[in-house]
């Protein structure tokens, strides 16, 4: 029997944001007692929560959101285990490698780095997580994924203005999905050798940078499951 994960943030006022983004604020607009019907009034950025970055959001010159194929928000998925590095820790090439071996042989995977920081959500340590160095992004990209997901607030260190993870994942056409959460749920479906796949859709943002997105994870069944 198959499942569901939520893999998303919620959006609420005051929410974790990158340092310099526009707060996230969330109000009501209308009430049916007053207005006949509820709406909310929505203040975020791109950047807001769980989102996709497209290459956009590092050089003006290469593709935006809406550039970009459909399929490259969705498919299966492995996710790489580097929990328990400590706070600002490089993840390394030889920390993706047992993950993307698995991936070689699966056109449109997405790999998914589980950091265990989206524990911190919500204080000051989220700022400390984990990043990929150059050489690991170059290793996803040698690889053939084009998009990958974190549970951080950045591939890169917070902070980094060069982005370099960024750029050599963004700059070989693929995406990032940054602020996930929930990845244990997942990692521990894949040691139970069920397949997973994942839908990182982002808003319909034209000409866009990044949109925030719904992730989820379907978990399907467990082997031998009629």
């Amino acid at each position: 029997m198959e499942y569901w994960l939520d893999l998303s943030v919620p959006l609420v006022s005051g929410m974790p944001v990158y340092p310099g983004d526009p707060q996230v604020d969330v109000e009501r607009a209308l009430r049916v007692a007053t207005d006949g019907v509820n709406v909310l009034s929505l203040h975020l950025a791109s950047q807001s929560g769980t989102h996709v970055d497209a290459p956009y959001h590092v050089d003006s010159s290469w593709p935006a959101l809406d550039a970009l194929p459909l399929e490259r928000f969705t498919g299966p998925a492995v996710v790489a285990d580097v929990r328990g590095l400590p706070a600002r820790a490089p993840i390394t090439p030889d920390l993706l490698a047992p993950a993307l071996s698995l991936l070689w042989l699966q056109p449109g995977a997405i790999l998914l780095v589980a950091t265990g920081w989206s524990a911190y959500w919500g204080t000051d340590a989220y700022l400390a997580h984990p990043w990929l160095t150059p050489q690991a992004a170059q290793s996803v990209v040698n690889a053939r994924v084009r998009t990958l997901g974190v549970d951080a607030l950045s591939v890169d260190q917070t902070g980094d203005p060069d982005r370099p993870a960024h750029r050599v994942l963004c700059g070989a056409g693929g995406v990032i999905t940054e602020n996930l959460t929930g990845l244990d749920q997942v990692l521990a479906a894949q040691r139970a050798g069920r397949p997973v796949e994942v839908y990182l859709f982002p808003l319909h943002l034209p000409g866009a940078d990044g949109a925030p997105a719904r992730a989820v994870a379907r978990i399907g069944p467990p082997p031998g499951y009629v």
